[in-house]
């Protein structure tokens, strides 16, 4: 087949030299031509892999086939030009879910607006912990083409999809997936909150076993009710409360299965402590019961799931513990980008100072404040958006003190460790959940939370 691949990158270089690989003719369009794209097209062309730099619009001529990396808009020229043409468009991923074998391990997928990482390595920690040969693939860790073309002899994988990657994915059918929980975000990608939630909710599709949702989150369940799963595929729900029929929740601290035991409406299943988990943030708590239900819906035992959430350890950036001074605790979650996460990460602490700001992305945040206002000692403001922040705090939150640093530049991080250092009180947690993209100030999430952890550690250098 003559086909073209839409970007490089992560999964735009994997798809084209897999496809190479197999006997395609390729071309890959690129918008962008830098440094990076360029080395990219040396390393495909060398490959047999024909390379169009700073041209990402224009689809070659004899395309039978488009294959798009996550990041491309559907609204993009070169999908109308191929919807036009009747040339079909799949991701990446939908191209590794068609070049499976037939001995291909079964997914368990995962997405949602946040925690999809953390559930997804938490699910593979307790698959491991199954003694299964596993691995966390998808928008995290190995690209999913290079994964279902290897020889590694898998039992079972550990899936994390965005909703970019399923919006191009109209075939993929999990074993078991869920969705955390939604809420608004990457609307300008998606056109709309209903858009995104339905393609969210494709990874429902053909479900064999489990639809798992979140019981807090309506939208989710809905999702699970639209769905055109295998006969007798199941709805499970989970719940930080105490769990009903055919759900997980938690119990007087323990968390439990009502799902997958013999006698749904009288018996519980314990499978861990809440103290099993880290960190134990209710929305943490909320991540492992999701991976729990994925991981009993492939029959793995009780004693495998609280091993492995006792033997996973999150990632850095997410409600990461930096330090302890002067009885006051340093909490990175920058990976908290939009008011979703930031709220999650919010509630999980009684006493704050929250540093906040960034880019905004259209995003609004009187709900995230009056919902958070009463756990507020002080909050310190960075970035280009964080006005809107400070009119939400005039509004629902007016007594709380407020530093706003006038600055987009990245050393605007450690005068804002310090004036939420000034601001706490012994027992308070300095928490950064901006609540905002980073790019206004630094190349990502992880450049902001690094900033972050080293202006903590400079607060115990001699001279402080």
């Amino acid at each position: 087949m003559r086909i073209t691949v839409a970007g490089l990158g992560v999964s735009g270089v994997p798809a084209a030299r897999a496809l190479a690989g197999l006997g395609a003719t390729v071309t890959v369009v690129n918008g962008s031509d830098g440094e990076r794209q360029r080395a990219e097209a040396a390393e495909l062309e060398a490959l047999g892999v024909t390379v169009r730099l700073g041209d990402g619009d224009t689809l070659p001529e004899g395309t039978e086939l488009v294959v798009t990396t996550p990041g491309w808009k559907p609204t993009s020229p070169l999908f109308r030009a191929a919807e036009q043409a009747g040339v079909p468009v799949w991701g990446d991923v939908e191209l590794a879910w068609r070049l499976r074998r037939p001995d291909a391990p079964p997914w368990l997928a995962v997405t949602g607006t946040n925690g999809k990482t953390t559930t997804v390595r938490m699910l593979a920690a307790i698959l491991e912990a199954e003694g299964l040969r596993t691995a966390a693939v998808g928008n995290i860790g190995v690209p999913l083409v290079d994964v279902v073309l290897s020889d590694e002899p898998y039992d079972v994988l550990a899936v994390e999809l965005s909703s970019y990657q399923l919006h191009w994915a109209p075939s993929v059918r999990p074993h078991s997936a869920t969705v955390l929980n939604l809420a608004p975000d990457h609307l300008d990608w998606h056109g709309s909150m209903a858009a995104y939630a339905a393609d969210k909710g494709r990874i429902y599709e053909g479900n064999t076993v489990a639809c798992v949702y979140n019981a807090a989150d309506g939208v989710t369940e809905d999702l699970v009710r639209r769905a055109d799963v295998e006969e007798g595929c199941r709805a499970i729900g989970f719940t930080l409360g105490t769990p009903g029929p055919s759900q997980l929740g938690v119990v007087e601290g323990i968390l439990v299965d009502r799902a997958f035991v013999a006698n749904r409406q009288q018996q519980a299943q314990e499978l861990a402590e809440v103290a099993d988990i880290t960190p134990a943030a209710p929305h943490n708590i909320a991540n492992a019961l999701a991976a729990a239900a994925l991981a009993r819906a492939f029959g793995v035992r009780p004693t495998a799931v609280r091993d492995g959430l006792r033997a996973f350890h999150p990632d850095a950036h997410r409600i990461q513990h930096i330090a302890d001074i002067g009885g006051v605790a340093y909490v990175d979650d920058s990976k908290a980008t939009n008011t979703h996460a930031a709220e999650a990460s919010l509630a999980a602490y009684e006493h704050i100072v929250w540093i906040a700001g960034g880019l905004a992305k259209g995003a609004t945040f009187d709900e995230l404040v009056r919902k958070s206002a009463a756990r507020l000692r002080g909050v310190v403001l960075i970035g280009a958006d964080r006005a809107l922040i400070r009119e939400a705090l005039a509004r629902h939150a007016p007594d709380v003190p407020v530093a706003d640093l006038d600055r987009t530049d990245t050393g605007a991080m450690p005068e804002a460790v310090r004036e939420a250092a000034r601001l706490a009180e012994p027992g308070d947690t300095v928490l950064l959940a901006p609540a905002c993209a980073s790019m206004d100030m630094f190349v990502n999430y992880t450049k902001r939370g690094d900033a972050f952890a080293d202006a903590v550690r400079e607060l115990t250098a001699p001279d402080h």
